[in-house]
């Protein structure tokens, strides 16, 4: 059974979250916290192991006790917060500090029921995750800024790659790592429906590659990474000589919309062996079974390691089904992403010149 700190200055959402949570046997409340001075205390007399945080709070607010937390002593944090239904830059920044999964406060736009479902999920994440890890996060996110070597620009090769639990800093490391012409990329992250724009938008600034949320019917063009939409599927299809996102409604996946699984499915239809596909840190086994199709058709796969992935719930997925070539820590998958291209684009200009040689 995991314990559980609950951390609001609000005495009717500290009851309401705690009451949620104690309906649910894997988790019991051992107490909570009105602001980050109350809450060091506790941490240090409850022996908590997850903490739930608001990010709006007297004395200090939660994005800096989140910084210290994760310096000083880490623990698996979900930031449960009004801001989470704004896709403000602070909730991003609080995963971008380590937190797990951001939920929404319950109010007038998300009822009890919703926010219990998620908040659920987002401790059970939590409670996957072991502390160590928590510390390689912060140790790993400038692992892709070192230097790529750079591609010719090219619009016949596509990148897909997804991720759920810890993949923001996941998915900014690998883009990091990518030159200005890199191949076009899609990607999924799970994430809601408001988060996908302004993770986007973040990427943007720091990434060679154009980033950017996918809109039904983009190209996807090198040097282009495509976002796909919170709450909706991205799918890629060939339209004549140029690769499409179509973004889409449809039943939830693995309990997840946007899919990993429905993008790389249609990956592997619409690019086959033109394709890398990257499965990065989450939970469950969302996007095995879809890189296992891009396996079949050719694609070069590459999952994430244990040692660096947050959870290894979805790359263990897809090593069980024997859908992965190479299984990399995070701090190579560019690099390796990279270089794929490169043997594959080499290969097809040998091929050719062969041909032209023996016409």
């Amino acid at each position: 059974m995991k314990k559980v700190l609950v951390v609001d200055d609000s005495a009717l959402v500290r009851r309401l979250l705690s009451e949620e949570i104690s309906k649910f046997p894997e988790f019991t409340v051992v107490g909570s916290a009105i602001d980050p001075y109350d809450a060091r205390e506790k941490i240090y007399q409850l022996r908590p192991d997850i903490i739930t945080l608001d990010l709006e709070m007297p004395r200090m607010d939660g994005l800096s006790f989140l910084a210290k937390l994760m310096k000083y002593h880490p623990l698996p944090v979900v930031v449960v917060s009004s801001q989470a239904k704004e896709g403000s830059k602070a909730a991003l920044q609080a995963l971008g500090f380590g937190a797990v999964e951001i939920v929404p406060k319950p109010g007038s736009q998300f009822s009890i029921p919703d926010v219990a479902h998620s908040l659920i999920h987002a401790l059970r994440a939590a409670a996957a995750i072991a502390p160590e890890k928590l510390r390689l996060r912060g140790q790993t996110g400038n692992a892709g800024t070192h230097p790529a070597p750079i591609l010719l620009k090219t619009t016949s090769k596509i990148v897909a790659i997804g991720a759920s639990t810890g993949g923001t800093q996941a998915i900014e490391t690998v883009i990091r790592g990518m030159p200005a012409d890199a191949p076009g990329t899609v990607v999924v992250q799970h994430m809601p429906e408001a988060f996908t724009r302004a993770f986007a938008e973040r990427l943007n600034t720091v990434c060679a590659m154009e980033v950017r949320e996918a809109r039904d019917f983009d190209d996807v063009t090198a040097g282009t990474v495509l976002i796909a939409p919170g709450d909706r599927h991205m799918i890629l299809r060939k339209n004549g000589a140029r690769y499409q996102v179509r973004v889409k409604d449809g039943p939830r996946v693995h309990f997840q919309r946007p899919s990993v699984d429905v993008l790389f499915q249609s990956v592997a239809r619409s690019a086959g062996q033109n394709a890398v596909g990257v499965i990065l840190t989450g939970m469950g086994s969302d996007g095995a079974k879809g890189m296992l199709d891009m396996h079949r058709h050719g694609a070069h796969t590459i999952a994430q390691d244990e040692q660096s992935s947050v959870i290894y719930g979805m790359p263990r997925a897809a090593v069980k089904l024997g859908a992965v070539d190479a299984i990399l820590p995070l701090s190579e998958i560019a690099g390796a992403i990279l270089e794929s291209i490169k043997v594959a684009r080499d290969s097809a200009n040998g091929a050719s010149s062969c041909q032209q040689g023996v016409s």
